[in-house]
């Protein structure tokens, strides 16, 4: 399937997951990521990324809950929990404290807001962990294929030096040697920063033996064209963004997002013009893909739909203190991102093996 339909369908939940703070709709984004993930993941080394985003998202879900109960919060509560020792600070440092009264309602809207960006870290981890990078930049355009080219060696440096640690580690153990401790860091070390230069070595080899970095001669038209489509559609892109998020902006927010994106795509067909290439056979966009993806777009189309139908339901308050409630239309449509652990191809690993020949008489 092509590794873009991970992306899309990634993207959805996370837009889902900004339109709403009640915190069972973002635990069940979370778990329907999370089960997607353990169906479809594959042994390769960006696969186990996604262990790695969920302990960042629980790191910054335990940061603000620090953040709200050493500095503060500005929703006023009268649930006091406890009552720190405040730090006396000058005046110029007035709305800032350290210490002080701790309330629930605080540490409830802080809870909501760090949920949100933990359920946006595991969603965008999902997606690493189930697209295979190399094959995401067969699919870049040609304007994009160089920085695409820096993005995928950045994000597979990581999990093969890790890999690396791992076999180091387990050979010193196999031969009675430490492999903890300074002592066995050091011997760690050096075979895994040999090893990584030695890939870098190879990888340049290989990248300037298919001619990397090699473009073609366009006129000066072409090119002061692209680059004033790409940038004005870049800012449209932001401008849109930007009105879609607030309550202002509802007006402008969806037609300048539009032409962003369109003068964009215009701006990096023309600069693919100036990296001539072919790609050995190249993924194609499948029913499965439409499936994956259109279950992602369709999870944030609903949750949009609903946050602006019903906005108290997606976004509970905490004054007064209440618990929140499950909006059942809204679960309903998150369910609907489980469709591709139903109909994107199982990974090879994973696969029920063929039933073996029965023997003749």
């Amino acid at each position: 399937m092509h590794p873009g339909a991970w992306w899309v369908w990634a993207l959805g939940l996370g837009t889902a997951a900004s339109r709403t703070t009640n915190p069972l709709l973002l635990a069940l984004l979370m778990a329907v990521a999370g089960f997607v993930v353990a169906t479809h993941r594959t042994d390769a080394p960006w696969a186990r990324s996604y262990t790695a985003f969920v302990k960042l998202a629980a790191t910054v879900l335990v940061i603000r809950l620090a953040f709200a109960v050493f500095l503060g919060s500005p929703i006023p509560g009268t649930h006091v929990i406890v009552t720190l020792p405040e730090i006396p600070l000058p005046h110029w440092a007035q709305g800032v404290r350290i210490g002080g009264r701790v309330t629930a309602e605080g540490l409830l809207f802080a809870l909501y807001d760090g949920l949100k960006l933990a359920a946006l870290l595991v969603c965008v981890g999902a997606a690493n962990a189930l697209a295979n990078p190399a094959r995401l930049l067969k699919s870049l355009p040609g304007a994009l294929y160089e920085a695409g080219v820096a993005v995928v060696v950045a994000l597979t440096f990581a999990p093969h030096l890790i890999a690396d640690v791992q076999r180091l580690r387990a050979a010193r153990r196999l031969r009675g040697r430490p492999d903890r401790g300074l002592r066995g860091l050091l011997h760690v070390g050096l075979p895994v920063l040999e090893g990584a230069l030695e890939r870098s070595v190879a990888l340049a080899a290989a990248m300037d033996a298919r001619g990397y970095g090699r473009t073609a001669q366009v006129p000066a038209a072409v090119r002061r064209t692209t680059g004033a489509l790409t940038l004005g559609g870049l800012l449209g892109v932001c401008a849109g963004t930007y009105g879609l998020l607030t309550a202002a902006g509802d007006s402008y927010g969806l037609p300048v997002l539009l032409a962003g994106l369109g003068a964009a795509l215009g701006g990096l067909w023309l600069g693919g013009r100036r990296s001539p290439r072919t790609r050995y056979r190249p993924d194609l966009w499948g029913v499965r893909a439409w499936l994956v993806s259109g279950s992602g777009v369709a999870v944030a189309a609903l949750m949009i739909v609903a946050a602006s139908q019903d906005p108290a339901a997606l976004r509970p308050g905490v004054i007064p203190l209440v618990a929140p409630d499950l909006p059942l239309l809204p679960a309903a449509a998150i369910l609907l991102g489980l469709l591709p652990a139903f109909t994107a191809p199982a990974p090879a690993a994973r696969r029920a093996p063929a039933p073996a020949p029965e023997e003749s008489a």
